[in-house]
């Protein structure tokens, strides 16, 4: 591959719009930009996950690959009509969040976001990953798309839940759960 990217600023975007990967002109806050950008933040929020210490190989490998599938995902939203996620791609992510969680004791309370560094960054993930996919959803009510990348980002989102729990238990930290007795109970008023 030669280089891409020769020069980095073209000033085509200036006036609010940004080519799409078929060349379509748009909108840099149309639907399509906004879900295929936040699949992009949530790749950062992987490669600050990854970048912590204490992430096992297991978790690493993982998220290295999810990376290669978000860039997969972005570019099947930045292209329309493109298909890239396969349903083998959320079935890999199913099969790798049965292997970690089975490891983990059962959820008896709601967890807070923390428990260390890279479970923390494992939190901010999971919620950027949830954005992107409440836009990949508003974006298919706008416009057609496969199912894939909308399965792929719901199942991704529950694999990072259950690493950034793996990561606060391998880190020592522990879970941080949420203390709902905390707060005495006043019936509503009448």
């Amino acid at each position: 591959m030669g280089n891409r990217l020769s020069k980095i600023y073209t000033r085509t975007g200036d006036d609010g719009s940004t080519g799409l990967g078929d060349g379509t002109r748009v909108s840099k806050d149309s639907l399509r930009v906004s879900a295929y950008g936040t699949v992009d933040e949530l790749n950062s929020a992987i490669g600050m996950t990854l970048a912590c210490d204490g992430v096992t190989d297991p978790v690493r490998e993982a998220l290295l690959q999810v990376q290669h599938d978000l860039f997969d995902l972005g570019g099947e939203l930045c292209i329309p009509g493109m298909a890239m996620v396969e349903d083998s791609d959320i079935d890999r992510l199913e099969k790798i969040l049965d292997q970690l969680n089975e490891t983990l004791p059962p959820l008896k309370e709601f967890i807070l976001p923390g428990g260390g560094m890279a479970a923390a960054c494992g939190h901010l993930a999971r919620t950027v990953c949830r954005r992107a996919e409440r836009e990949v959803i508003a974006l298919s009510g706008a416009e057609a798309l496969r199912p894939q990348p909308q399965r792929y980002l719901n199942r991704l989102s529950d694999l990072l839940f259950v690493i950034s729990r793996v990561l606060a238990r391998s880190s020592g930290h522990g879970e941080v759960l949420w203390q709902h007795q905390r707060r005495r109970k006043t019936p509503p008023a009448e």
